[in-house]
């Protein structure tokens, strides 16, 4: 060890029972950080400042306005710019030792395992069910641990899934995906930005632990946090013998990219009078089509997003009925009239427009990807949140 990093470490090495062997433990290791939003952030920071010794960085997405309250790796600079290009300026700046890989392709099926088994540890700072999944099963698969955290508004959950082990996996406790729309995720639920760093800093420290051998390890025990409430708790989870993954008859072989599709699409159809059949949604070039069309008759736009969400961008001449009000208002609309329902991500929307449809409004489609897909499609200088 330099005396360079001697000194950048010294507070960590001087911690009973830690010293020189667990920072050399860190130097030698290789963890793989899936998102740098949220959750990813702190995780990424702490490992990175900690002296982890090869950093992977696992993102597609670009850095956007609206995640600056709570991704704190990226700056208001950074808008419109690849996470992970943000990601290894930051880390890098924070501490040039530690050797940064990037995969801006995110986790794909097909790659996944062979991924992983690049790396020692992989943290999951996801926040979609499709990837959870995936990285899950990946990661069992590569035969390597995964250090999980979830947030949903005011509570988050920390563990480590490690089944090869002996430990529990995600989906023994959640063998399956949920339905498309049944479970908001934060763009449609909203987060608290600290919430990230209290569940995301709890990630990294498991992380630590795992690589130096220091402590007791989440495997087998969930920990859940209640901010409001300032309240941690634990859950003992144990491994599920009927699970389709882990399990003695698993079902789950390998890798299959079909398994891991999560759309707010359905095959659910209803006639029209013509007599044909219109699928419950439609992307947002085909709206702009038809709502641009010479036709008399053009579909009307409902947005069922919050009066706060319409204050920051909305779509000219669409009305406005929050998704809490369709149940006392739907009968003021006409349900002969073609509709083109809408929210941020069209979660919501398809929720109101299988409403709709099943009080027999025959012409209602949901706006796939909602709000956000059309600025990013059809107006690309509408705000976006």
């Amino acid at each position: 060890m330099t005396p360079e990093e001697a000194t950048r470490y010294s507070r960590q090495i001087i911690l009973p029972g830690f010293g020189l062997e667990a920072q050399q433990k860190l130097a030698a290791s290789k963890v793989l950080v899936v998102g740098m939003g949220g959750l990813g952030s702190p995780v990424a920071l702490y490992l990175a400042a900690a002296g982890v010794g090869e950093l992977g960085l696992c993102d597609f997405d670009e850095v956007a306005l609206h995640n600056l309250h709570r991704q704190i790796l990226h700056g208001t600079k950074d808008v419109e710019r690849l996470k992970v290009e943000s990601a290894r300026e930051r880390l890098g700046a924070l501490n040039p030792q530690v050797k940064l890989n990037l995969h801006p392709q995110g986790v794909q099926a097909g790659q996944a395992v062979e991924l992983f088994q690049q790396y020692d540890l992989i943290v999951d700072g996801t926040d979609n069910f499709p990837v959870r999944y995936l990285n899950n099963d990946a990661a069992f698969f590569a035969g390597k641990p995964l250090v999980y955290g979830s947030i949903f508004q005011f509570e988050g959950q920390v563990t480590l899934f490690d089944p090869r082990r002996g430990g529990p996996c995600y989906r023994c406790l959640f063998p399956q995906m949920p339905e498309p729309g049944s479970v908001p995720n934060c763009a449609e639920a909203g987060v608290m930005g600290a919430l990230c760093g209290v569940i995301g800093s709890l990630q990294a420290m498991e992380a630590l632990k795992w690589i130096t051998g220091l402590g007791d390890s989440l495997n087998g025990t969930i920990l859940c946090y209640d901010a409001l409430r300032s309240r941690f708790r634990k859950v003992k989870i144990k491994p599920d013998p009927d699970c389709p993954l882990c399990g003695k008859f698993a079902s789950i072989q390998g890798i299959d990219a079909i398994n891991y599709q999560w759309s707010c699409e359905t095959e659910t159809k209803v006639a029209m009078n013509d007599p044909q059949e219109i699928p419950i949604e439609v992307d947002v070039k085909t709206v702009h089509q038809r709502l641009s069309g010479s036709g008399k008759t053009k579909p009307i736009i409902l947005d069922v997003r919050e009066d706060f969400e319409r204050d920051i961008c909305k779509i000219n001449g669409s009305v406005a009925i929050p998704m809490g009000q369709i149940a006392d208002k739907w009968q003021n609309l006409d349900s002969n009239q073609e509709w083109i329902v809408h929210c941020h991500h069209g979660m919501r929307s398809l929720r109101v427009t299988q409403f709709l449809r099943e009080r027999g409004f025959h012409h209602v489609q949901n706006m796939a990807g909602g709000i956000q897909a059309w600025a990013q499609q059809i107006e690309p200088g509408m705000r976006k949140y």
